[in-house]
């Protein structure tokens, strides 16, 4: 079985999504620097209880904590929207509100992954990875 994926982000959350179905608190996905910086920003706005990453060979391992035991997980929907077949690039003025401002957008931008709220206040336009709420 091959380590690589076409869409790493869209692999990261489905291993989130399936592993907070089935009521895991714990996912260990193949680390790189997007997921590592997407997993950070979903940790920072409340949605993961934990991110942290663990040296190995061949490659480093992202062990990514949802919640505590005997919780429930934070997020309802975890949705990818920018694919690889089809992109989507936002303006800072159309950048989408979740749920009237209940969950969240990503955005990659010129200055890094930031939520939707911090590029409409830097206005910063991008490209929208995923939607949280």
């Amino acid at each position: 079985m091959s380590l690589q994926s076409t869409d790493p982000i869209a692999d990261l959350l489905t291993r989130i999504r399936n592993a907070a179905m089935v009521g895991k608190t714990e996912v260990r996905v193949p680390t790189s620097k997007i997921k590592k910086v997407v997993a950070e920003q979903l940790k920072k706005n409340g949605y993961l209880a934990d991110v942290k990453e663990e040296a190995g060979k061949p490659r480093a391992t992202l062990v990514v904590t949802i919640n505590k035991a005997g919780e429930n997980a934070t997020f309802t929907e975890l949705t990818r929207m920018s694919k690889p077949g089809r992109r989507m690039y936002v303006a800072a003025a159309d950048i989408p509100r979740v749920k009237s401002g209940r969950g969240i957008v990503l955005v990659s931008t010129s200055k890094g992954v930031i939520t939707g709220q911090e590029a409409v206040k830097q206005r910063l336009g991008g490209e929208l990875l995923l939607k949280v709420y």
